[in-house]
C-alpha cells in the first residue's frame, strides 16, 4: 500500500490561508492608515523645556529689519489683508468692520503686554514676541531670506506674533527676558512660556543671561507655566 505524504509547500498553503485571511482586514489598514503628522505639538513644563534649549553667545552684528521682510500678503493672498492686518482682525475680542482695502474699524483687543483693553487699533502693534534683532543675534543670521521671511510674517503659532499697545511695544523695543518682562498680573510667565516656545518652534538659541533670567522665574513664580510648540518646517 502506497502512503501519500503531503508535499511541504501544499500543507504551508492549507495552514496559513485561513491566518492570511483572518489578518486581511488588519493589513488593509496598515497600509490605508494615515501616516503621523510630521511636526506634532510639544508640551513641556518650563523648565524641561529650558533644558532642551540650544545656548549660544548672541551676535546681533549685520542685523538689519529688512533682512525679515514684513509684512507680507499674509496667510490669505486674496483678502486684501496683510499679515499685521489679519493678525490684528484674528485676535479681536470684538470683531472690528472690515472695508476695502483691509481698513479696519471699530473693534476691541486685550493687549497682550498690559492687559489694556483697547477700542479701535490705531494705539495697537502687532508685535514679533521674540524680537526680530533678537532672532537674527540667535541663530536667523544663518537662514535662508525665505525662512527670515516666514517668521516674521508667522501665523501657524499663536506666540510669534502677538498685538500690544504701541506704547508697551516701544518700551520693550528689541530687548531679551534678561532686560524686559511684562508687569501686569502674571502676565511675565504667559510671556515667558510663550518666548521659549517661539525659540523652540524655530531652534533659536538663548544666551547665558537670558537662559539665567528663564531659570529663576522657572525655579519660583513660574513653575507651572507650561510650554506648547510646534516646530517650524
Amino acid at each position: 500500500m502506497t502512503t501519500h505524504i503531503p508535499r511541504p509547500r501544499e500543507r504551508r498553503t492549507r495552514r496559513t490561508a485561513p491566518l492570511l485571511l483572518a489578518l486581511a482586514p488588519l493589513l488593509v489598514a496598515l497600509v490605508v492608515a494615515p501616516a503621523p503628522p510630521a511636526h506634532a505639538s510639544v508640551v513641556l513644563q518650563l523648565e524641561d523645556a529650558l533644558s532642551t534649549l540650544p545656548t549660544a553667545e548672541e551676535d546681533r552684528t549685520g542685523y538689519a529689519p529688512e533682512a525679515f521682510p514684513h509684512w507680507n500678503a499674509g496667510a490669505d493672498p486674496v483678502d486684501g489683508c496683510d499679515t499685521h492686518r489679519e493678525v490684528l482682525i484674528a485676535e479681536a475680542v470684538e470683531a472690528p468692520l472690515v472695508g476695502p482695502g483691509c481698513t479696519i474699524h471699530g473693534g476691541t483687543w486685550t493687549s497682550s503686554y498690559d492687559d489694556q483693553t483697547v477700542t479701535g487699533a490705531g494705539s495697537l502693534t502687532v508685535d514679533h514676541l521674540v524680537p526680530l534683532a533678537e532672532a537674527w543675534g540667535s541663530g536667523a543670521s544663518a537662514w535662508t531670506a525665505a525662512r527670515r521671511e516666514a517668521y516674521a510674517n508667522d501665523q501657524d503659532a499663536p506666540t510669534t506674533l502677538t498685538v500690544a499697545t504701541t506704547r508697551t511695544v516701544h518700551q520693550k523695543a528689541e530687548q531679551d527676558v534678561a532686560d524686559w518682562l511684562p508687569l501686569e498680573g502674571e502676565d511675565y510667565c504667559r510671556y515667558l512660556g510663550e518666548w521659549v516656545a517661539t525659540k523652540h518652534r524655530w531652534s533659536l538659541s538663548v544666551d547665558e543671561d537670558e537662559l539665567e533670567t528663564l531659570k529663576l522665574f522657572a525655579d519660583n513664580a513660574c513653575e507651572e507655566t507650561v510650554v506648547i510648540y510646534t516646530p517650524a518646517e
